[in-house]
C-alpha cells in the first residue's frame, strides 16, 4: 500500500495502543518521532526496538510499521520534494553537508537506531514540541518558523551521523562530507573506488590514499573494508536475506565471491556466523 500526500507539509501526532497501520510505503518524506511508548519499528524488514525520544527516517523507497508493546505516542512530520525548494527562503545545503533528500534515505538510519547525546536529545524533543504547538496555527505549513523547526532537526541529525565513528570526531567540514559520502554509496562499489571518489572531490587519485591516511589514520582500503564487513555483518546476522540477495547489494559477483571475502575479514564462514547469530 503507497500512501500519498500532495501538500509540502503535514504534521500529525497519534495514540495507540495496537499498531495503527499495516506495512505501507510513501509518496513522500516522513520523520516519526516516539514521544512516549516502546516496542519494534520494522523498516524494510529490519527490526529496530523504539522507546521514547527516538526518531526514524522513511523515505520513498521504504516499507515499515510498528508492533507495538506499550501504548505509543508518537509525531509525523511528512514533506514533499517541493517543502525544501522555497524560492523565499535559503536552501538547506547553506546548514548541510547532504541535502534533506539524501539524508532522509540515509541506508544505515534503515538499519540501526540514529542515537543523539545530551543536549541534542533534549533540544529534539523541544522542537517537536514547538512544531506541534505551531502547526495548529492557520497557514503554519508555508511559515518560516516550521521550515527552520525542521531544518533544525537535520542539524542534530547530522550530529549524530558524525558520532557514527568516534574515530572522526573533531574533523573538518570537508573531511565530514567526504566520510558522509562513503557511508552514503557503501552499497554502490563503483562510486567509492578511488579515482572516482578523488575526482568526486578534486583530489588527485595519485594523492588521495596517502592524504587520507594522514588525515584519518588509517588507510582508505582498511576503512572501506571494515566500514562494509561492519554492515555484511549485520545483514547476515539477521537471517533476513538470503546470502545471494546480499552479495547482490554490496556489489559482489556471486555469492562465492561473497563467502570468500567474509571469511578472509571475520575467520568465520557466512553460513557459520548465521547459525551462531
Amino acid at each position: 500500500m503507497k500512501r500519498r500526500q500532495f501538500d509540502p507539509l503535514v504534521i500529525h501526532s497519534s495514540n495507540n495502543a495496537i499498531s495503527p497501520f499495516p506495512k505501507h510505503s510513501h509518496t513522500y518524506y516522513e520523520m516519526f518521532y516516539i514521544n512516549e511508548g516502546s516496542g519494534v519499528h520494522i523498516i524494510n524488514n529490519n527490526q529496530i526496538a523504539y522507546q521514547s525520544g527516538d526518531l526514524f527516517l522513511i523515505s520513498p523507497e521504504d516499507e515499515h510499521y510498528l508492533a507495538i508493546d506499550i501504548h505509543t505516542y508518537y509525531t509525523l512530520i511528512r514533506f514533499t520534494d517541493q517543502f525544501f525548494n522555497s524560492d523565499s527562503l535559503p536552501s538547506p545545503q547553506t546548514h548541510l553537508n547532504l541535502s534533506p533528500e539524501d539524508i532522509m534515505r540515509y541506508k544505515l538510519f534503515k538499519e540501526i537506531k540514529i542515537t543523539f547525546d545530551e543536549p541534542c536529545k533534549a533540544v529534539l524533543k523541544s522542537i517537536i514540541q514547538n512544531i506541534l504547538s505551531f502547526s495548529e496555527v492557520t497557514g503554519a505549513a508555508n511559515s518560516p518558523f516550521l521550515y527552520y523547526q525542521i531544518l533544525s532537526i537535520f542539524g542534530l541529525i547530522q550530529q549524530a551521523t558524525i558520532r557514527l565513528n568516534p574515530r572522526f570526531d573533531n574533523r573538518s567540514p570537508g573531511k565530514e562530507e567526504l566520510i558522509s559520502y562513503i557511508h552514503q554509496h557503501i552499497y554502490e562499489p563503483e562510486k567509492i573506488q578511488i579515482k572516482d571518489i578523488a575526482a568526486h572531490f578534486n583530489i588527485a587519485p595519485s594523492y588521495f590514499s596517502s592524504w587520507f591516511k594522514r588525515n584519518f589514520e588509517i588507510s582508505y582500503r582498511d576503512y572501506i573494508n571494515g566500514y562494509r564487513t561492519k554492515l555484511i555483518e549485520m545483514r547476515v546476522g539477521t537471517n533476513k536475506l538470503t546470502l545471494r540477495q546480499i552479495a547482490a547489494e554490496f556489489g559482489f559477483t556471486d555469492v562465492s565471491h561473497l563467502s570468500n571475502y567474509f571469511k578472509k575479514k571475520t575467520n568465520t564462514n557466512a553460513s557459520d556466523y548465521r547459525k551462531q547469530v
